[in-house]
């Protein structure tokens, strides 16, 4: 019996050490598609060949496919998350007065009719050439394989599909508030990852997505009045035209032809979006590195001139990123007037147009760091929203804040208001809840935007500017075009830093946990000074110090965190620092001494940058009034 248990637990062992040297891999897709769509009655019929690589040790004997339109139905798992969640999106719910008089928001959705809705149907899909069994649930296609796929084969899909554009509700679909007429996203039979976690064929509610890394090639035909933009490269520009065609070119149609066939190539991307208009304004403008920066807008005299005006200020936007994370590696980007809010893809944005040239330049300027953000650096936007929407804030609001006429000293201010909100209304859950398992919408918005920015702001301050810097380009370096996890940006950190932060990234993200310190006392001692702090708040955090003199003098000090093994690097070379004695988490309260008496002391500040996420600032200061 011992020397069984005694085999079970080497085995284990051995298991647990072969998990954590597993190499990297993810599994890879080639997307071939010829759609054509009847511009009368908004639907569109297509062919779909898929060449999927496995490159997993696993044997797979199903797969899944994503139909997102068919949640735009009455009765779909979206329209059912309307009607039950507290605060339902705006934009998906109209205000309706009963009979008794009170106002009510009803579902989008549900009010549908037959030729409105979304829908995505499969027919005759075969592998290998083989008949596939399949069921749809939602907006889930299951497969059960005609065979099963090996470690390291590949195998063929093919299929046809018919879909029909809802009415634009959100995001993907047609005839928008704006008046655009085909914002294309989510529109087409798209396998759902597998990685080492396993499948994530997630419902579509309304939140995010996680793609499989491929290349696209995709033929779209389409009455020939209408001007596309989107995801990948158009191949056949100079007989297509609408602004993509060379300089001193002259597009000449067929007298007959009614329609014109847009054929773009997308690699190494996972996704594919394209938005389509009969008025579009279509622009091109040389960025960063002679990629071509495309806008696509409205014909409409009331907004022309923001957009005009947004096209020189995005060159300065994408600049700064390719020098603060990493260079841009596709050689176009698409911002595209699509109706509703704003929302990422490959090489192109879906956004709002009818606003302020301040809000169209938020809203791009965001939408172009998710191609860091999700499309370069493809972190499972459903399970880690804060990974994505966060650090994308992050450095929207670092660009927006380089380019402004007067900058701010700390430009992450609103966010850290926004956070403390949230910790004060009691509804507040870990960032490691699902995207779509949160309580609230507005709840889920601070935490994955707000507090996933702040978690690189103050990171900061736990590590100092130039190791976060140099945190953003190893991480962006060593996981572009992958699939990185939280424990990748965390483990970049470190490799850069050398410190160790795994209790940040637990408590940050993992738990509700939240940043307390405080000056508890400040006392005479034989003429020095003691001064006594207290960790209120479970999260711990290294203290940066400043003490104000009356004389107009003021040093800083430092007390490291001892569970992180470091000693961040003097912020302000220019004040004289003392690094004091390690703090451990354990002990709740700290003490030290000043060489100068208490009456020469005017005021003490814990952090006085503002970048530690202290929920009650009140605390923080000792001031002589």
């Amino acid at each position: 019996m011992h020397k069984i248990l005694l085999f079970s637990f080497l085995s284990f062992g051995l298991n647990a050490a072969f998990a954590q040297s597993a190499p990297y891999w993810q599994q890879h897709v080639d997307y071939k598609m010829e759609v054509s769509m009847d511009v009368k009655n908004y639907q569109y019929k297509g062919k779909q060949e898929l060449v999927y690589t496995n490159n997993s040790s696993d044997t797979l004997k199903k797969v899944f496919y994503h139909l997102f339109p068919n949640a735009f139905q009455p009765g779909s798992e979206m329209d059912a998350r309307l009607h039950f969640i507290k605060d339902p999106d705006g934009r998906m719910v109209t205000k309706v007065k009963g009979a008794d008089g009170k106002e009510t928001k009803q579902s989008r959705i549900e009010t549908l009719k037959p030729n409105e809705i979304g829908f995505l149907k499969i027919t005759n899909l075969k592998q290998d050439g083989v008949t596939a069994q399949t069921r749809t649930s939602g907006t889930i296609l299951e497969v059960t394989l005609a065979k099963p796929i090996l470690p390291n084969s590949k195998t063929t899909f093919t299929l046809d599909f018919d879909g029909q554009v809802p009415v634009q509700v959100r995001r993907s679909g047609r005839n928008n508030s704006e008046g655009v007429e085909l914002s294309m996203s989510q529109w087409y039979p798209k396998l759902a990852e597998f990685d080492f976690e396993g499948w994530h064929a997630d419902p579509y509610i309304a939140r995010e997505f996680h793609g499989v890394w491929g290349n696209f090639d995709v033929k779209i035909t389409i009455d020939k009045d209408y001007t596309l933009g989107g995801s990948g490269y158009l191949q056949d520009k100079n007989e297509i035209g609408h602004g993509y065609e060379d300089a001193g070119v002259t597009v000449n149609y067929p007298k007959k032809a009614k329609t014109l066939t847009w054929h773009f190539i997308a690699p190494n991307v996972h996704d594919f979006t394209w938005a389509a208009d009969k008025e579009y304004t279509h622009d091109i403008v040389k960025g960063p590195n002679n990629v071509d920066l495309h806008f696509f807008y409205k014909n409409n005299p009331k907004t022309t001139e923001n957009w005009k005006q947004l096209e020189p200020l995005m060159v300065k936007v994408m600049d700064y990123y390719n020098q603060r994370v990493g260079a841009y590696p596709y050689k176009q980007y698409s911002f595209i007037q699509g109706g509703d809010g704003g929302m990422e893809y490959a090489m192109c944005t879906l956004m709002l147009g009818n606003g302020t040239l301040q809000g169209i330049l938020g809203t791009a300027t965001h939408e172009l760091g998710h191609s860091w953000f999700q499309h370069i650096l493809a972190s499972n936007e459903s399970k880690h929203p804060w990974m994505d929407e966060g650090f994308t804030t992050y450095i929207e609001d670092s660009a927006l804040n380089e380019i402004a006429a007067k900058k701010e000293v700390n430009p992450f201010k609103g966010n850290y208001a926004a956070y403390y909100q949230l910790v004060q209304s009691g509804k507040e859950q870990p960032q490691g809840t699902h995207g779509d398992r949160y309580d609230e919408n507005r709840p889920y918005s601070i935490s994955a935007y707000v507090k996933g920015s702040i978690f690189l702001s103050q990171l900061e301050y736990v590590i100092g500017k130039e190791n976060v810097d140099a945190t953003l380009k190893r991480y962006f370096n060593d996981f572009k075009f992958k699939h990185p996890t939280p424990n990748d940006i965390k483990r970049s950190a470190e490799r850069v830093s050398g410190a160790e932060l795994d209790w940040y990234l637990i408590d940050w993200t993992e738990t509700t946990n939240t940043i307390d310190y405080g000056i508890k006392d400040v006392a005479d001692n034989a003429g020095k000074t003691t001064v006594s702090l207290e960790r209120i708040g479970r999260m711990p955090m290294p203290i940066d110090l400043t003490v104000e003199y009356t004389d107009g003098t003021s040093e800083s000090f430092y007390i490291p965190l001892r569970m992180m093994n470091f000693i961040k690097p003097n912020p302000n070379p220019n004040v004289k620092r003392t690094v004091l004695d390690d703090w451990a988490w354990a002990q709740s309260n700290y003490s030290f001494t000043i060489d100068k008496n208490k009456t020469a002391i005017k005021k003490i500040t814990i952090d006085p940058s503002g970048l530690m996420a202290d929920v009650k600032a009140a605390n923080n200061v000792y001031e002589v009034k």
